[in-house]
């Protein structure tokens, strides 16, 4: 039985996405930007997609500039706002950002920029209060993720925007867990970019947007021939974006029953998983990613489970999981994020991660619940079955 649970890292690509995909790639593979009949076919097919994407958020098409993911478009919103300045200014993200933003932050940080780190509680919640604080009469930018990848939780982005909006600066959320999975509307958001991931929503990898809110000017990162109205120069990849369109017109007609289903089965695993006493839920149970289940294991003893160790034996059983923590040099690093909560090193490298999709079914969860128990034990974790 082969089960896959780590849609949070990526989802397969929808059938209907590959379809268009191969119909552009045999028959309008035309380059968008030249003026005869087989430039303007893929011109016109990659408008639509931008129009199926910008829908997804509530967004018009002309706010939205194609990227090659996630990475690129949070790149863009935080380099492209710093490289207006000839001076350094400030800079706010939360510290449990996904690396594409924390990275981002720390080379500003090496140019010279002021970044406030705000922390978070033992769910991975920022106090809104302390936002309030942090800011400065130089800040120009804030970037907090809208749903974390690795826990699950989800900030109150409303409330956080707002505060910001009212200083007068900006506010870039990374919403790349979150796309396709809850509703969003940039129009009754107060957000000023945001970033988008086409594989994340059963669209092909490679693509992804950013939302930039009209009046906003960005340095582009790229220079060259001025394509997505000069922001990211270079020939789009149109294939790939009509496929993102594709995936996300699929996602915003199935958002409704499939979230609803989804947030059943995750209590399920909850529900399931609960009697395991050395299991502990990390993140927010209610503020939370309706796909998304994750834990940590209280460590024991003195060579304590890693959530990898984990990951390799539900992998052997046939189950896909994720980790939090990381193997560098031979040496398994804490989760980052975990450490930002409040968890020691050893509960930080005992994180793992479950994330439930649109193949997952209530007998997935149940075999789960009863392949991990016994991974644990065959790891040495448990000796009997615990019960809270």
């Amino acid at each position: 039985m082969q089960i896959y649970l780590d849609y949070g890292a990526t989802t397969p690509c929808c059938k209907d996405a590959i379809a268009s995909m191969q119909n552009l790639w045999q028959h309008q593979w035309g380059n968008p930007s030249s003026l005869h009949q087989w430039g303007q076919r893929s011109a016109t097919a990659l408008e639509e997609a931008r129009i199926q994407v910008a829908e997804l958020i509530g967004a018009s098409a002309e706010t939205l500039t194609f990227t090659s993911g996630g990475t690129e478009a949070d790149n863009l919103a935080l380099l492209g706002v710093a490289h207006q300045y000839t001076t350094p200014q400030h800079l706010i993200i939360s510290s449990i950002e996904h690396s594409a933003v924390s990275n981002c932050a720390q080379w500003l940080e090496s140019q010279g920029w002021q970044v406030t780190r705000l922390s978070v509680n033992r769910q991975g919640l920022i106090d809104p209060a302390q936002l309030q604080k942090a800011l400065q009469p130089n800040t120009t930018l804030v970037s907090i993720i809208y749903g974390q990848s690795e826990v699950g939780t989800l900030q109150p982005i409303e409330v956080l925007g707002r505060i910001v909006r009212d200083h007068g600066a900006l506010f870039h959320t990374d919403a790349v867990q979150v796309a396709g999975r809850l509703p969003i509307d940039v129009q009754a958001l107060p957000v000023d970019l945001l970033s988008l991931s086409s594989h994340k929503l059963y669209g092909p990898q490679g693509a992804g947007a950013l939302y930039v809110r009209p009046g906003i000017t960005l340095t582009p990162m790229l220079t060259g021939g001025g394509q997505e109205a000069g922001l990211r120069s270079g020939t789009p990849a149109v294939p790939t974006m009509v496929g993102f369109g594709v995936a996300a017109a699929l996602a915003a007609q199935d958002m409704a029953h499939e979230t609803e289903r989804l947030r059943k089965l995750r209590d399920r695993l909850f529900e399931q998983l609960s009697p395991i006493s050395e299991l502990f839920v990390t993140g927010d149970r209610q503020q939370r990613l309706p796909h998304h289940a994750s834990f940590y294991l209280q460590p024991q003893g003195d060579s304590p489970i890693s959530g990898r160790a984990i990951v390799r034996q539900m992998n052997l059983a046939g189950i896909a999981i994720s980790a939090g923590s990381a193997c560098h040099s031979g040496t398994l690093s804490p989760s980052p994020i975990l450490k930002a909560m409040g968890y020691s090193d050893a509960e930080a490298r005992a994180g793992i991660r479950l994330t439930l999709g649109r193949a997952t079914t209530e007998a997935d969860i149940d075999w789960v619940a009863v392949v991990l128990p016994q991974v644990l034990t065959q790891l040495g974790q448990r000796t009997i079955a615990g019960v809270r």
